[in-house]
């Protein structure tokens, strides 16, 4: 069986993190249009559970993601995606 020639496998080393890179870019700028869609994103997680005097309340926490977030996420995936590879020698 033949090794793979250093040069090949470096490029191919390469194409594997482009392709990551790509991904997160991808993933980025499509998270940073959603929340700037909906100028903003909230959601809710649960929160502690309150017993007093034989009473059972259960609370929920508000989060929000604020548009400015967003249009970070979409500017840095552009960055990602417009950045080229550096080549190691």
């Amino acid at each position: 069986m033949a090794a793979i020639p250093p040069a090949v496998h470096g490029l191919a080393r390469n194409s594997i993190a482009m392709n990551q890179k790509n991904i997160i870019a991808v993933i980025l700028i499509t998270l940073g249009c959603v929340v700037l869609a909906f100028s903003g994103i909230s959601f809710t997680t649960p929160g502690d559970t309150i017993q007093f005097l034989g009473l059972r309340v259960e609370t929920t926490n508000t989060h929000f993601i604020p548009p400015i977030v967003g249009a970070f996420a979409l500017v840095g995936g552009i960055v990602l995606l417009m950045v080229k590879p550096r080549l190691t020698s």
